[in-house]
């Protein structure tokens, strides 16, 4: 039962160790030869290929699951729809179909704004352009593979992955309204996320992968900063014009119910703070 990563970063290296642990061979997709002798030895397949260069991309492998977790690279100069809409149509041209294709989407989907609480229901009229591509996305994915998975992840953190950490430590104002909310699930628990939609997801349904506990940013930084020894938090609200990473312009509260009733899943972390502590 081959499994096939496109995406094996911060989260998809994590289930890549899961299902080799369990036995299942795993390829993954990198542009890096560097990269690909990273890849074998942590006894994954690895596949020289980009999912922006259609001609790289014509030997991907029969596999009963696909994760599919590309990230925006900035420092490579295409453009968010590029990567986003482009990579995965060019993906989906040669894929064999899988038995489960999960596609790693984000809360951004979401436009609300007024700290309201949403879930999968909830219209999805995003405001930011990462969440207007990444809906487009969705739709694509809808479209050409109908069994596909959503999962609609927040914020990821864990291990050396920790918002505003450095910016902290030095002391820096946050540039951020404190009292807005922040919505997070720690590396781990979108790992268990990712297995439990892989095993017992409805086909063609969304799932929105988030911790029990939306926390405000005053809350979330002042509790980080004391876990680094830093400063107390200072924080300076955004001028109009600013630009704000889509994590800072958002104020909602995503509901995880149907990740914990209909997936099954238990968070070892069900807030920040258990997650931060652990995150060190």
């Amino acid at each position: 039962m081959a499994k096939l990563i496109l995406g094996c970063g911060y989260l998809g290296k994590r289930v890549a160790a899961r299902w080799r642990a369990a036995g299942e061979p795993v390829y993954a997709l990198t542009r890096s030869l560097a990269r690909a002798a990273e890849l074998r030895q942590l006894g994954l397949e690895p596949i020289l290929g980009d999912v922006l260069q259609p001609a790289r991309l014509q030997r991907l492998p029969q596999v009963t699951s696909v994760l599919y977790a590309v990230g925006y690279d900035r420092a490579a100069g295409h453009s968010l729809r590029e990567v986003y809409v482009g990579g995965l149509a060019n993906v989906l041209d040669v894929l064999p179909p899988p038995e489960r294709f999960l596609y790693i989407s984000s809360t951004s989907v979401y436009g609300q704004c007024q700290g309201e609480e949403v879930d999968e229901q909830a219209a999805t009229e995003p405001v930011e352009e990462s969440g207007r591509v990444m809906l487009e996305a969705e739709q694509l994915v809808r479209d050409r593979l109908p069994g596909a998975v959503v999962l609609r992840f927040a914020g990821i953190y864990g291990p050396g992955r920790l918002l505003r950490s450095q910016a902290l430590r030095a002391g820096e104002e946050i540039v951020a309204d404190p009292e807005k909310w922040l919505n997070l699930i720690q590396v781990e628990d979108g790992v268990a996320a990712v297995l439990a939609a892989e095993a017992r997801a409805r086909p063609g349904e969304v799932y929105n992968v988030s911790d029990d506990r939306p926390v405000r940013r005053r809350e979330f930084y002042t509790l980080l900063a004391r876990l680094l020894a830093a400063p107390p938090p200072r924080f300076r609200p955004p001028t109009a014009g600013t630009l704000l990473p889509p994590q800072e312009q958002a104020n909602r509260r995503v509901v995880n119910r149907r990740l914990r009733d209909e997936l099954g899943v238990r968070l070892a972390y069900p807030s920040y703070e258990e997650g931060l502590p652990a995150s060190l």
